[in-house]
């Protein structure tokens, strides 16, 4: 491989470390810090989110009982504009999580240059457990316990795990009622005739192809050549993959969460659903079925961890095998596993670049609704790629001038941007 990939700090400094999303995000904030000039005032800032709402929110049954479930919204930073994050259905949720996953925000809206902040919100429960009726109760009850938090330039929430665009538009819908007026811009990821955007759902996956396809060439591995591996095959995982193929590399593993199909000269990946398309479908009818975590330790050119968070650790870093990884999902490597894979020489484009995609077309979706004008497919398209490419060559930028990792390079043009407002706007009062 060619270019910079930075000496890595010793392991000993990576061994029992925290492995929650906010002291994750709080560590690579101060790693990021300590490389660039920038005040310890504003550093402490961003170190602790504005503000984290928690709400209990009680849900008749369709058997006519009531359960109350907690939800949260963490808003992070808004210095460069409204608050921005998804909404998560799902039952290990907690306070912290969304604060952390709130902090990343912050950062992918700025390594993207979009005039965003940082939120996250969700509430604890399995969605599984309920009926579409109870979900419905459920998402319209927690918009109006947050209704006082969010708005179209307050704070925008998008679909995560466990939500979609049913649940966006039943938000919009209860919002716009509480407010007398149609307002489809408190929210992103609608459906198109509510005045969602074309693109919006494949976008994430669609941004990391794009990024592979990018770094693949930096790394001069033609992507005709290339084999790839992606774990998980929702939303993200499978747009990515069908693109990919689409541009010639060879996917050659793929899974879902019963585990992984493998299949060394390639999967047609197009003939296969997706999770939202078809849940379960890539292991259903697989004669030959490895687990998840010997996906992730395959000898292919390119690892695409598009799953869950915290799958590459210190347990299993000196397993990978890929000569990259790009991070589909949000925060698959742990702290300790980024030292790892740094010490080794294995370059990791970060989430907060990788799958980028999600919230650049979440922001094309806010200005469309904010002109009532639509944009087509096709202009959606060629805008998400100028974006993406752009915001990959400022990282790139950074990774040579600095030879820092790639992670340290999008920190670094994250925290920059994020910075230079907070020095401009100051502190008041």
């Amino acid at each position: 491989m060619s270019g910079n990939v930075s000496s890595a700090p010793p392991r000993a400094d990576a061994s029992n470390e925290p492995e929650t999303a906010l002291e994750t995000a709080r560590r690579q904030l101060a790693r990021a810090g300590s490389q660039i000039e920038i005040s310890d005032n504003v550093l402490e800032r961003l170190d602790h989110p504005a503000k984290v709402t928690e709400v209990t929110v009680p849900v008749e049954r369709d058997d006519g009982s009531v359960d109350v479930f907690t939800g949260f919204r963490a808003q992070h930073d808004s210095v460069r504009g409204p608050y921005k994050g998804g909404l998560r259905f799902h039952p290990e949720v907690t306070r912290d999580e969304c604060v952390g996953l709130s902090m990343w925000m912050t950062w992918k809206c700025a390594v993207m240059d979009i005039p965003f902040g940082g939120a996250k919100g969700g509430v604890v429960v399995d969605p599984k457990s309920l009926s579409e009726a109870e979900r419905e109760r459920l998402t319209r009850r927690f918009t109006q316990e947050i209704r006082d938090v969010i708005g179209p330039t307050r704070d925008i929430p998008a679909p995560d795990m466990g939500t979609d665009s049913q649940a966006m538009a039943w938000i919009m819908d209860a919002y716009s009622m509480q407010q007398g007026e149609t307002i489809p811009g408190v929210v992103t990821g609608k459906p198109p005739s509510v005045g969602g955007s074309y693109g919006r759902e494949e976008a994430p996956g669609h941004s990391v192809a794009i990024v592979t396809r990018e770094t693949c060439e930096y790394y001069d591995m033609s992507l005709e050549e290339t084999t790839v591996a992606v774990q998980g095959f929702g939303s993200v995982g499978a747009n990515a993959a069908r693109k990919l193929e689409e541009w010639g590399a060879t996917v050659v593993a793929i899974s879902d969460v019963n585990g992984a199909i493998y299949e060394p000269d390639g999967i047609d990946v197009a003939s296969i659903p997706a999770h939202d398309e078809e849940p379960e479908a890539v292991t259903r009818n697989a004669d030959d079925v490895i687990p998840n975590e010997e996906l992730l330790e395959l000898d292919v050119d390119v690892l695409v961890p598009a799953a869950i968070g915290n799958v590459i650790t210190e347990d299993n870093a000196d397993d990978i095998r890929a000569d990259l990884v790009i991070e589909g999902a949000n925060g698959p490597t742990t702290f300790a596993a980024a030292a790892i894979l740094e010490e080794r020489g294995v370059p990791v484009v970060p989430d907060i670049l990788a799958n980028a995609g999600g919230v650049t077309v979440s922001y094309f979706e806010w200005l469309q609704d904010i002109n009532r004008r639509a944009w087509s497919l096709e202009e959606v398209t060629a805008e998400l790629e100028a974006e993406m490419v752009t915001a990959w060559n400022a990282v790139r930028s950074e990774v040579e001038s600095r030879d820092v990792s790639w992670r340290d390079g999008a920190y670094i043009v994250a925290l920059s941007r994020i910075a230079e407002a907070h020095e401009v706007r100051g502190l008041w009062p």
